[in-house]
């Protein structure tokens, strides 16, 4: 009978990743209700605390690409609110590309990242364990 894999998180990553849910839905609340001075300082802890978990797991492939894809996720939400914030959301960029369209860069960078992931790393690493 094969063991099963365990994955453990120190408490204090855990309570760190628990406040950073709180300031990414400040961040999105403010966001919908249009509260523009508290949605901008919402960014920074919510982005400065996902890239410190991405820094605190870099030794594990799973784990880094993961927060690093949620990196670029928060950086692309963040410049969406932003471009709605400020009214440069359906300026046009290009054709009909307006600015707001932009905040797909982060989003594919992201998406690329766990392509690489799941399509390249895990099959060429599947005898691989991974432990935290």
């Amino acid at each position: 009978m094969p063991t099963e894999q365990t994955y453990n998180i120190p408490i204090r990553f855990r309570k760190m990743e628990n406040l950073h849910i709180v300031f990414w839905l400040f961040k999105d609340i403010s966001w919908c209700m249009i509260w523009r001075p508290l949605g901008i300082a919402m960014i920074f802890p919510t982005l400065i605390i996902a890239i410190i978990i991405s820094i605190r797991t870099r030794q594990y492939m799973s784990e880094v690409c993961h927060n690093v894809a949620i990196v670029f996720w928060i950086t692309a939400n963040a410049y969406w609110m932003t471009s709605e914030f400020f009214h440069f959301d359906t300026l046009i960029v290009y054709g009909h590309i307006t600015y707001k369209y932009l905040a797909i860069i982060p989003f594919s960078i992201g998406i690329l990242l766990l392509a690489y992931y799941y399509l390249v790393w895990k099959p060429m690493h599947k005898n691989f364990v991974e432990t935290m």
